[in-house]
């Protein structure tokens, strides 16, 4: 009779009770427990929990009781928040009995820890399983219930890594927002390596795909990547190219392919290991070479490519600092499924990165818009490149000598010390501009700041910029706004007391607003360069203008609008997976952005790093030398680039700052409301109230003023960026007054902190 007890026990035992995937995760976390401490109790790998965790796979006897008997006492010490359901018990769907064939599968299988196969994807696109990060759904959806699929079925490694790779259902539904693989490509565009204390090394890749990674060496993963991994990215645009894959490596996965866990001073300084470190020697030994930028943060291991196969995988080593917090938020400390999850999502909807954001958002530009195409079939039926039109082409062309840097090889000729003055260089950049408080606006209560979406992206919509061709000098032009460059002309004339807005002729305190033809936002005192944008509004407020002289470019398009669009794209599916929608009521918008980040982090990164990207990446069109080793006069690797154009970079911040103006001046016209401070692309404004309600006027049916700001998530529309007192404000700018400088309350705002002398430089 006890061995029937005893086997009654067993089989209850087989089937203990476990909370929700999402709950198992929130105990460990609450009790400060690693995946590694629950591997080592437990005597399984890591990845194996974390599979637990995610819901993909569920413990077996005998670890199943002994992870429910701890699951048990942590909910004791930790009981759930009320109203999250984290109370109720797994009621997963059983695995269907498997075929014939399958036993025999899995009877061979049976050495091998499980791995669970990526999710499915449904007809319409969105993913049908979590990633192994993500338990919940998103938080734009209600919560209840996650729906849940048949488990996935077990199979060999060899069968998993096979490019046969079938796809079953996982065991739990994904938040939309949680993207899968697709396409050419089963296994997506990137992994992240962590390896357990038995050097087994585990892929975590989107929609919470787990894989075993089987390579011993750096060498031997870089093969298997591209002959077995199945990862990449289908191109962008039919004329360019697929993506290489990206693998990401944690410090333990540094450590098992002989990397070091982090870089020294001096290779941090030169931002690559050593030329004779013992990896990059297995690498050459094995006929594979590193760009130029060597195996540093993010590096580039490639063979040269035979025909139109590419061979080539992209290093990501957060570590090292690869994933810089200033763009990347906390992104480098998350654990490996979480990182997968913030990668994936981003390079599902913007790119798989090749670097940081702002290198990424430059190679974006080239990846929707190809320098060449296939041509037409010869006479012999053969194919070659050629120029694709609305493209920049393959080969880098030089400035003109306003829009070039200080120390650009077409300034050699110039006196060493010579500081060019704005009749000799273009100077088109973002607002920097404050004024002091008016009596009136001191009796006021509030400083509202209010910031515009992705203002560089909704610049770069519709820019008409030069192409391929070369600037051409023209003296004494006609200006024409549809034509693309740089005009020395005085605007000193222009008076913006008295503007037109729209058809009509408005008078305004001039005094009050900054000007629309520099950065300091103070009116100019002769002629000057200008890009193209600027001397249009300029005729735009009624003025006529009288160009001395001008570069301009005969090949012009709008070569960013499939870059804005895309960007535009990722930003609003992302802040909608947030709970930020378009076309919100203004009120409703507010309650919307209150805490967004808070309710999903780790698309909270996302969103960051995808502002970064458009700000980087019109930033990387006119990068300057880096290195102490540059000479003025001398060229610098960016040059190179036909992507190098600072005359597209300075189109670019001349409408955004003109843009910023033009809503300013219809706000103006409209209400008598001036700004007292414009950074960039914030505005602040005096108020008798708190919220940027009490600054925008919106009528009962949500409409406001034509042409000037409006509450929104689309770029080029705004959103709050804070309030602060008046009386804070008045302090500000005492706190840093000096020299005629008047600081800028813009540049705080948001916080409300003073962190470092304003300068105003």
């Amino acid at each position: 009779m006890s061995e029937l007890f005893d086997a009654v026990d067993a089989l209850v035992a087989s089937r203990s009770p476990l909370p929700p995937p999402a709950e198992r995760r929130r105990l460990r976390q609450a009790h400060a427990l690693t995946l590694d401490e629950v591997a080592a109790a437990l005597k399984v790998r890591r990845a194996t929990v974390g599979a637990w965790e995610s819901g993909k796979t569920e413990p077996r006897p005998p670890e199943r009781e002994a992870y429910a008997r701890m699951l048990e006492q942590l909910a004791t010490l930790y009981p759930a928040p009320e109203g999250t359901g984290a109370e109720m018990e797994d009621t997963a769907v059983p695995q269907p009995a498997p075929a014939p064939a399958a036993q025999a599968q899995s009877a061979a299988a049976a050495p091998s820890t499980p791995r669970v196969s990526p999710p499915t994807v449904s007809a319409s696109g969105a993913p049908d399983a979590t990633g192994a990060d993500a338990a919940e759904e998103s938080a734009s959806t209600p919560p209840a219930a996650a729906v849940r699929a048949p488990a996935a079925v077990s199979r060999p490694r060899a069968e998993r890594a096979s490019h046969g790779t079938r796809r079953p259902g996982a065991s739990k539904a994904a938040p939309a927002n949680t993207p899968a693989p697709g396409g050419g490509y089963v296994h997506g565009p990137l992994l992240v390596l962590d390896a357990d204390t038995d050097r087994q090394v585990t892929g975590y890749g989107v929609g919470g795909l787990i894989l075993d990674v089987p390579a011993k060496s750096l060498p031997a993963l870089i093969e298997w990547t591209l002959t077995e991994a199945q990862l990449g990215a289908e191109k962008l645009h039919g004329s360019g190219k697929d993506a290489d894959p990206l693998l990401v490596l944690t410090e333990a996965a540094c450590e098992r392919y002989g990397l070091p866990a982090t870089l020294s001073h001096e290779e941090r300084l030169a931002g690559r290991l050593a030329e004779g470190h013992k990896a990059i020697k297995q690498l050459e030994r094995a006929e594979w070479k590193l760009t130029k930028r060597g195996l540093g943060p993010w590096a580039r291991i490639y063979r040269p490519a035979q025909g139109s196969r590419r061979r080539c995988v992209q290093l990501c080593i957060p570590s090292w600092h690869a994933l810089d917090g200033r763009a990347w938020g906390h992104a480098a400390q998350l654990e490996p499924a979480e990182l997968a999850r913030v990668l994936g999502v981003y390079a599902q909807r913007v790119m798989t990165p090749v670097g940081s954001p702002a290198v990424t958002g430059l190679q974006l530009m080239t990846a929707l818009n190809p320098p060449t195409r296939a041509s037409e079939p010869d006479a012999d039926g053969r194919r070659h490149r050629e120029h694709r039109p609305g493209s920049l082409g393959t080969e880098a062309m030089d400035p003109a000598p306003c829009e070039a840097p200080d120390g650009h090889p077409v300034l050699a000729d110039l006196p060493r010390f010579h500081v060019r003055g704005p009749e000799e260089k273009l100077f088109e950049e973002a607002y920097d501009w404050a004024r002091d408080l008016t009596d009136a606006e001191c009796m006021k209560r509030h400083l509202v700041g209010i910031d515009v979406n992705l203002a560089f992206g909704a610049a770069a919509n519709g820019a008409v910029v030069g192409l391929a061709s070369p600037p051409v000098h023209v003296t004494d032009p006609a200006f024409d706004p549809a034509l693309p460059g740089s005009w020395l002309v005085d605007l000193s004339h222009v008076d913006l007391n008295r503007v037109k807005v729209g058809r009509q002729w408005r008078d305004l305190d001039g005094d009050l607003l900054p000007s629309p033809f520099t950065p300091t936002g103070r009116r100019p005192e002769g002629p000057a360069w200008y890009a193209t944008p600027t001397v249009a509004y300029a005729v735009e407020l009624g003025y006529d203008v009288a160009p001395v002289e001008a570069w301009v470019r005969t090949e012009s398009g709008r070569f960013l609008d499939g870059w804005y669009k895309r960007l535009r794209d990722a930003y609003v599916a992302t802040m909608k997976d947030l709970g930020v929608g378009e076309k919100l009521p203004p009120t409703e918008f507010l309650e919307a952005m209150d805490g967004y980040k808070s309710r999903d982090p780790e698309l909270g990164i996302v969103v960051d790093a995808i502002k970064m990207t458009v700000k980087g990446g019109i930033g990387k069109l006119r990068e300057k030398a880096r290195g102490g080793g540059w000479r003025p006069g001398q060229p610098w690797p960016a040059l190179a680039r036909p992507t190098w154009r600072p005359d597209i970079r300075a189109a670019v911040i001349s409408r955004a700052r003109i843009n910023m103006h033009r809503k300013m001046l219809h706000l103006a016209a409209a209400t008598g409301q001036y700004p007292v401070a414009v950074l960039s692309d914030c505005a602040v404004y005096a108020a008798d109230g708190p919220s940027p309600l009490d600054v925008l006027p919106y009528d009962a049916g949500g409409k406001t003023v034509p042409g000037s700001f409006r509450l929104g998530v689309s770029p080029g529309m705004v959103k709050h960026e804070g309030t602060q007192s008046v009386l804070w404000g008045l302090e500000v700018l005492e706190q840093l007054a000096g020299d005629g400088h008047v600081a800028n309350l813009a540049r705080y705002i948001k916080t409300g902190e003073v962190t470092a002398k304003d300068t105003g430089e």
